[in-house]
């Protein structure tokens, strides 16, 4: 049965949107069936790797409102084993749908419940904001992880969103765990970037990920190609980042370091990829 991954942080700009895709894709590289779901009327995730909902198509608003099944719904990306729910504009009406719901607030999970055993992850990409669809991914997700951009106003909106995600545990999701934070846009050389690393990591302990996703200009310009970092270039610094970072959200979970580098070599080399030993 897959572990439902909600990426969230209310605040925009924070490399939510390119987490969730790379990592699913990262994820994906790695041998594991994944389903992203793009919760956001924006679109982003979606376009991010290559689907783009046309007029009359279906997107992930239809699955929650119950007018099409999920076989009309899923999208299957240019990776074999990453499937993808897409957003579109009629998403954001969702919230003035679910208004007068009972029990509005788990419409997301009860949705899930019927599919999540045919992968290994779903990833949700949230909206930048708190939300009615951010407290149905935040009430269906086993697991939330928070991408943290390295500016002043960072530990800020980090605070605010873990006393939300509390209040979600406690009334909501009693099993919802805190998964960590993810660093964004780091340059090491930038004394600011440290000191937001030095005060996530009081924050958040061990729980923060070692991997830190690093300042890429291909990594902001790979979108603009619908495609992930991974396709648009094997090579760069952020392909290696978010490789990095898929295998160490494996390890947390019982995965062995030694195997996933063995099956790393292995899918880049069949996907043509060069990732490295």
């Amino acid at each position: 049965m897959a572990e439902i991954v909600c990426v969230a942080n209310q605040k925009g700009g924070v490399g939510k949107t390119t987490t969730s895709v790379n990592l699913s894709y990262a994820l994906a590289c790695l041998g594991q069936e994944v389903l992203l779901i793009d919760l956001d009327p924006q679109s982003n995730a979606s376009s991010g790797v290559g689907v783009v909902v046309k007029e009359g198509e279906r997107s992930v608003y239809n699955l929650l409102t119950k007018t099409a099944p999920f076989r009309e719904v899923v999208r299957q990306t240019s990776n074999e084993l990453l499937d993808v729910l897409p957003a579109s504009k009629d998403l954001a009406g969702a919230e003035v749908e679910f208004v007068n719901i009972q029990g509005r607030e788990k419409v997301l999970k009860e949705t899930l419940s019927t599919i999540r055993n045919m992968y290994n992850f779903i990833i949700i990409d949230c909206p930048p904001s708190l939300s009615l669809l951010t407290i149905n991914a935040l009430v269906a997700a086993d697991s939330v992880i928070t991408p943290i951009q390295c500016e002043y106003y960072a530990m800020e909106g980090l605070a605010h969103f873990i006393n939300t995600t509390g209040k979600v545990k406690q009334f909501l999701s009693p099993n919802l765990k805190v998964d960590g934070g993810i660093l964004t846009m780091y340059d090491a050389r930038m004394n600011l970037a440290n000191q937001v690393k030095d005060e996530v990591s009081k924050f958040y302990g061990d729980k923060v990920y070692k991997t830190a996703i690093p300042r890429n200009v291909r990594l902001a310009e790979a979108p603009s190609y619908g495609q992930s970092i991974i396709e648009y270039d094997p090579s760069c610094r952020g392909t290696k980042a978010y490789i990095e970072l898929a295998k160490e959200f494996l390890v947390r979970r019982g995965f062995k370091e030694e195997d996933l580098k063995e099956y790393n070599l292995a899918a880049a080399q069949n996907a043509g990829y060069d990732f490295g030993g």
